[in-house]
C-alpha cells in the first residue's frame, strides 16, 4: 500500500487539490480529507461532491453524496471530521472506542463494514492526529497502484511544497553499525514514489526482520523527498514502533527539514541535528567501536 500525504492551512487550497486528484482519476475510495473544523468539512463536501459525481453512499445534507464521518472525541484534540469513503480504512482503528464510532457512522451512511471493537489502534492514525493538533488539515491518498501514487504525489507536492530542485540521484541506503545495538542507515538521493520509497521500505523491513530495534536514518544527503516519501517515513516509524523498536532521524537535509516542518511531523518523529546526538538519545548505547 502506497501512502501520499498533503498538509494544508486553507480550505481553498485543499479543495482545489481534491478536485485535481479526482479529475486525474485518482479513485475516490483512495482519498480522505481530515479536518478539525465541522464547517470546513461540510463546505468542502458540498463543493467537491459535484466534481466527484458523488462518493459511494451519501451523507445526509451533502448534496452529491460525499461521506462525512464524524470521529468520537479524541483526547487532547477533540472532534475530527473525515471526508471520503476511505475514512474507515484509514482511521477506523484510531482507537477501540473511536474506531467503533467511526465505523458505525460510515457503515450506516455508505454501506462499509464497521471495524470490530477489539481491533488494534493504528500508529499511522496517531501520526495524522499530531498534524491535526497543529491546526492543519490533511489529504491522504492510500493506494495499491504505484502509478496512482505517482500521480497523487505530483499533485500533492505542487499544492503543498515550495518550488524545489528535484535532483537526479537515485536513492541509496547504506546500512552500518553506529554503536552497540544501534544501526545507522545512510540515506542518499531521492525518496520518491516508485523508486526511493520502495527501496527505503525494503531496507527497513529487512532490518526489522533481522531483529534491529534501534535505527537511525541519517538523512543529510537526501536531495528530495515527495509526499510518498513522507508516507514511507510514517510507515517505517509505525513498523519499528510496532516491533518494540525506536527510529531516529539524524541530520535532515534542508529538503527533508522543510517537509517535516510543513507536515508537522517533526513533532512526531525524534529528529536530531546529527548522528551522535541521535545515537546518544537511545541511552545505554556505547560509543562507536
Amino acid at each position: 500500500m502506497e501512502t501520499a500525504i498533503g498538509v494544508f492551512t486553507s480550505r481553498d487550497s485543499a479543495e482545489e487539490t481534491l478536485k485535481e486528484l479526482l479529475q486525474h482519476n485518482v479513485p475516490q475510495e483512495a482519498i480522505v480529507f481530515l479536518t478539525r473544523s465541522e464547517s470546513e468539512a461540510l463546505a468542502l463536501g458540498k463543493e467537491i461532491g459535484g466534481i466527484a459525481g458523488g462518493f459511494a453512499g451519501g451523507a445526509v445534507g451533502l448534496g452529491a453524496g460525499m461521506v462525512v464521518a464524524t470521529l468520537a472525541i479524541i483526547p487532547g484534540i477533540g472532534q475530527v471530521f473525515a471526508i471520503g469513503v476511505g475514512a474507515t480504512a484509514l482511521l477506523g482503528f484510531l482507537g477501540r472506542k473511536t474506531g467503533a464510532t467511526l465505523g458505525e457512522h460510515v457503515a450506516k451512511e455508505a454501506g462499509i463494514p464497521a471495524p470490530v471493537a477489539d481491533e488494534e489502534s493504528s500508529e499511522d492514525a496517531r501520526t495524522f492526529v499530531e498534524v491535526l493538533k497543529a491546526g492543519r488539515s490533511l489529504i491522504v491518498v492510500r493506494t495499491d497502484s504505484v502509478e496512482t501514487a505517482r500521480i497523487a504525489s505530483g499533485i500533492l507536492d505542487r499544492a503543498t511544497l515550495s518550488a524545489q530542485s528535484v535532483g537526479s540521484a537515485k536513492m541509496q541506503a547504506g546500512v552500518r553499525r553506529a554503536a552497540a545495538g544501534v544501526t545507522a542507515v545512510d540515506v542518499r538521493g531521492r525518496i520518491v514514489v516508485g523508486e526511493g520509497n520502495l527501496f527505503l521500505r525494503e531496507t527497513i523491513n529487512k532490518l526489522v526482520d533481522e531483529g534491529n530495534k534501534k535505527i537511525v536514518l541519517v538523512m543529510t544527503e537526501v536531495e528530495h523527498i515527495d509526499s510518498s516519501g513522507i508516507g514511507e517515513l510514517v510507515r517505517a516509524h509505525t513498523l519499528i514502533r510496532n516491533s518494540n523498536g525506536q527510529m531516529k532521524i539524524a541530520g535532515p537535509s534542508p529538503k527533508v527539514s522543510e517537509m517535516l516542518q510543513m507536515t508537522m511531523l517533526y513533532k512526531v518523529f525524534d529528529v536530531h541535528p546529527n548522528e551522535l546526538s541521535a545515537v546518544d538519545s537511545f541511552g545505554g548505547a556505547s560509543a562507536k567501536a
